[in-house]
């Protein structure tokens, strides 16, 4: 499932192509034809993400919620801002990012990241990418546009420019005003939205008024925001913890330790595009670990490996349906 860092790239990317735009809404699938039919013209007004979900405003007091779930991701195309981790993603946003960014993988310019000059080679290479398995015999046309659909398309948004289409989202629905706050008002904390002092004291009370083991409630959104399977085990080896101590039993000072690193993820994962949870790597180290997930998590898919402080075979075992990685020595 995408964590939090992945959501506010993609707000991100809304913001800077769609906002200020009018839209074209169609839903190529049709499941979401009516919802498409309503966003059909109107102007993006502005884009939030809290957590895992993202909400796009538009004209007439009009939200679009999207909440990926674990198979969702959107496909960007045409004239896009992009970055070493768009590039080496082929444009696609959205799902656990593991693939890695190629650092040395061009930009197709010399700014670092910048607006492509063109809707030509860069989506080309996107879309036959994904035509190659699924609609072989078809002719390959990389300046074709709007961009051929492929697949289960739930809803596309286009500008004159530019396409993002969603796939397999949980949640893809139109708000009021009032029931989008009602949906951000249910959500845990997000450090990326709101006032700092206030998230980190919302998210303590949560913790140390629950008995939940502090593993579950890491994931728990009404909890905190945007932490994911991939996040949660990386910031309680990194705190040291037993994932099995319950959240009222943590003492405070080490609960506000990981807010503090939550903050400092999050905004690292935003900028590099990649959950990088190893701190001090430069040079060689730092390039293997952007481009590799075994290079650059402590626990995270590691079972039965020695883990990298103290040697001690990396544990596996699931919690709430979901798998937990952690070192039984060093998180004793």
């Amino acid at each position: 499932m995408p964590e939090g860092h992945s959501v506010h790239r993609i707000a991100r990317q809304f913001d800077r192509n769609f906002v200020g735009k009018t839209l074209s809404a169609s839903s190529p699938q049709g499941r979401f034809a009516e919802g498409a039919s309503v966003l059909d013209g109107r102007e993006a007004v502005s884009v939030q993400a809290v957590g895992k979900q993202m909400f796009l405003e538009t004209e007439g007091d009009l939200w679009l919620r999207v909440h990926l779930g674990l198979y969702g991701a959107w496909d960007f195309a045409g004239e896009i801002i992009v970055d070493p981790t768009i590039a080496s993603a082929n444009g696609r946003m959205g799902q656990t990012n593991q693939r890695g960014t190629v650092l040395d993988q061009p930009i197709l310019d010399d700014a670092g990241e910048n607006s492509l000059a063109s809707i030509g080679a860069p989506r080309r290479t996107r879309v036959h990418v994904r035509m190659s398995e699924q609609t072989k015999g078809l002719a390959d046309d990389g300046m074709q546009w709007p961009p051929p659909v492929v697949g289960q398309v739930r809803l596309r948004l286009m500008t004159d420019i530019t396409a993002a289409d969603l796939r397999g989202p949980t949640a893809c629905v139109l708000q009021t005003p009032e029931e989008m706050l009602a949906t951000v008002a249910k959500l845990g904390p997000d450090p990326l939205v709101g006032d700092p002092v206030e998230n980190e004291e919302r998210f303590v009370r949560a913790v140390k008024k629950k008995s939940t083991v502090i593993a579950l409630l890491l994931m728990d959104q009404s909890v905190v925001s945007g932490i994911g399977n991939v996040y949660r085990a990386e910031m309680l080896f990194r705190q040291r913890l037993n994932p099995h101590t319950p959240g009222r039993d943590v003492p405070e000072d080490v609960v506000r330790a990981l807010w503090a690193d939550w903050v400092r993820l999050l905004a690292t994962g935003v900028e590099t595009g990649q959950m990088m949870t190893m701190d001090g790597l430069t040079g060689d180290d730092y390039r293997a670990a952007m481009a590799n997930r075994d290079d650059r998590h402590w626990v995270y898919h590691r079972a039965g490996l020695p883990c990298r402080i103290c040697g001690t075979e990396i544990a596996l075992e699931e919690i709430g349906a979901r798998k937990l990685y952690w070192c039984p020595r060093c998180q004793a």
